[in-house]
């Protein structure tokens, strides 16, 4: 295989398009239900979901900076990653997105942003420690792919639909341990079922669905962006080397301080873990080996030897 500049991934684009479309029905009957259920207007459901959506559109970039702890730095705060992502972006054909590093032992990285003009790679403190500058150039990369395929916007979407699901799951069962929605006035519909328990049922399916469309797609597009890192660095290895040391390193870290960032596994390049899942349906990443033999293949089209 020819070192080529790094189009978009069409089957990531495809996979995006009909996990967005299905997501969009599931919501849609979601919706449907609760105008139903709660004999609200159907106008005032319509402006919260897609005011919530704007508002996700919108702050993306800036919520997920905030709940890492990230913070932007400045070419003279950070001249030899600034000058990597420049030359990596250049090596893309994208615009180079802002640099943001979060002050933890973590060895981890991710990237943010509605699209490459408000996008954001964020690297932690402990990527940078523990990997040299090789590994963290083929790291890098991974993350300039996620933003070329703009999948960071549908996973950032699809997790807030997800998120809405479990709230109002929440919602719904606090409201019927202690009196349903609205008191005794609506606590039942014309089949005698209490509204709050088709709330919970519905809400409850909806999560679980987006639960499994998310992870799905967020398996795929790792893989799409470790092919990507390949592409552009013109060095598999580099990455293989990154992931394997990541992955050891992270077993290392106090549990305590994984538990706090789990809730960005989704977006990391390895999950803030080292326990594995029972089954692959339920991993937010690929296994590892799977990774590793990705890349050791496209290592071989390439013609670069990998020990």
């Amino acid at each position: 295989m020819k070192r080529q500049a790094y189009g978009r991934d069409v089957g990531l684009s495809l996979r995006m398009t009909l996990t967005m479309f299905l997501l969009g029905l599931l919501y849609v009957g979601f919706a449907l239900v609760l105008f139903y259920a709660l004999h609200t207007s159907l106008v005032v459901l319509v402006v919260i979901v897609v005011g919530l959506a704007f508002f996700q559109y919108f702050t993306s970039d800036k919520l997920a900076l905030k709940a890492a702890g990230a913070r932007v730095v400045t070419p003279e705060e950070a001249p030899q990653l600034h000058a990597t992502v420049e030359r990596l972006a250049a090596m893309a054909n994208i615009q180079k997105p802002r640099v943001a590093i979060i002050d933890s032992d973590i060895p981890n990285a991710f990237a943010t942003g509605r699209n490459q003009k408000h996008s954001v790679v964020a690297v932690y403190r402990g990527l940078l420690d523990r990997l040299d500058e090789n590994e963290v150039e083929g790291v890098l990369a991974h993350e300039l792919t996620h933003i070329v395929n703009r999948d960071v916007l549908v996973m950032t979407l699809a997790s807030t639909f997800a998120m809405l699901a479990a709230l109002i799951t929440r919602f719904g069962l606090y409201a019927g341990f202690f009196g349903g929605f609205g008191g005794g006035n609506n606590r039942d519909n014309n089949n005698g079922v209490p509204v709050w328990l088709v709330i919970v049922v519905v809400a409850f399916v909806t999560y679980i669905v987006s639960w499994v469309l998310i992870r799905t797609i967020s398996r795929y597009r790792e893989y799409a962006a470790d092919r990507g890192s390949a592409v552009i660095t013109g060095a598999p290895e580099y990455l293989m080397s990154a992931l394997q040391k990541i992955t050891g390193q992270m077993a290392v870290i106090p549990q305590k301080d994984l538990r706090e960032v789990q809730a960005l596994n989704a977006f990391f390049i390895i999950p803030a873990r080292f326990k594995g899942s029972i089954s692959e349906l339920f991993m937010d990443h690929p296994p590892l080996e799977k990774r590793l033999a990705a890349l050791e293949k496209i290592a071989q089209e390439m013609g670069r030897p990998v020990s």
